[in-house]
């Protein structure tokens, strides 16, 4: 009876403390800046595309990585080579305490608000809405996620578009993620035994209450079509480092197909994911995303447009 009660309790919790995600823009998130600093509005995921690919990269107090070295700088030079190719990057300030959006500005100036976007938050919401909030503002036929700090490399988006290419269907649903996974036998080695075990936790906790079939999550570099991304991201309420988990859950019940492709990483210093409480706190938005849908205090519901 006593475990009875528990899991009762468990689940009332997770059904009372269930949020409701802002979906609501600040006035001053509805705008881009352009090179000469006129401000433009923002699209909207909805709209038909207009270019590509779109290139969301959240970033946290990132002035040093974004600076002419970074992963953004490569990319961008990368596409010359085929000038016929149209691409949007889409850098988001996620309430920096730093000059994070003043840097990536240099990139709009230097290469036109046509090619790089940036859209600052007035409050931080954590990696997960970052990312939402630059996706629904995106114009690509394709969206890929990517980190700031360039330990996926760019080039690596063959791998994962062709992977997405292979499994694309007639509603032109899909969703390719990088991975990790190869690599995994090798970062054990380097690791303490106590980050192993919380690695294996997580991973164990993925498994079992939300997503089957996928080795790594959590890697920072994945690609959408535009109407898997309107259709995940549309639902999406984790908004701190378990989002991608919450994305490949609500993917795996509308039955998007889902590639899984290895591709090459480098661990960079600077990580803001604290071991232990980034890995709790992920460990509990997990089992809070499988009892809130069960409860029905989330729902996987159409896209609907946002303000």
């Amino acid at each position: 009876l006593s475990f009875l009660l528990s899991q009762l309790f468990v689940l009332l919790v997770a059904h009372i403390t269930a949020g409701k995600v802002n979906m609501t823009r600040h006035e001053k998130e509805k705008y881009f800046l352009s090179a000469t600093g006129e401000k433009q509005i923002f699209p909207s995921l909805q709209d038909p595309f207009s270019v590509e690919l779109s290139v969301v990269v959240p970033a946290y107090n990132e002035e040093l990585r974004l600076d002419g070295t970074s992963s953004l700088n490569f990319f961008v030079l990368s596409q010359k080579k085929t000038p016929s190719f149209t691409y949007e990057v889409i850098v988001i300030d996620d309430g920096s305490k730093d000059k994070t959006t003043q840097v990536a500005m240099q990139y709009t100036r230097k290469y036109g608000a046509d090619k790089v976007r940036v859209l600052t938050l007035v409050k931080n919401r954590g990696k997960g809405g970052a990312v939402r909030m630059g996706t629904l503002s995106s114009r690509g036929r394709l969206i890929l996620m990517a980190d700031a700090d360039g330990a996926t490399k760019f080039c690596d988006i063959e791998k994962v578009e062709t992977a997405l290419n292979e499994i694309n269907s007639k509603p032109n649903m899909a969703i390719s993620c990088g991975s990790r996974a190869h690599l995994e036998k090798e970062s054990v080695a380097q690791r303490s035994l106590f980050r192993t075990f919380l690695m294996l936790g997580f991973h164990f906790l993925v498994w079992f209450f939300c997503v089957r079939g996928i080795k790594d999550t959590q890697c920072g570099f994945k690609l959408f079509t535009r109407e898997a991304a309107v259709k995940t991201f549309s639902c999406l309420h984790v908004e701190r480092w378990a989002f991608d988990v919450e994305l490949l859950y609500i993917a795996q019940c509308f039955k998007i197909p889902i590639a899984e492709v290895a591709v090459n990483w480098t661990e960079i210093e600077g990580s803001k994911l604290v071991p232990f409480w980034s890995w709790l706190q992920m460990g509990r938005d997990l089992v809070f995303i499988r009892l809130r849908y069960l409860t029905g205090a989330w729902k996987l519901k159409a896209a609907v447009k946002t303000d």
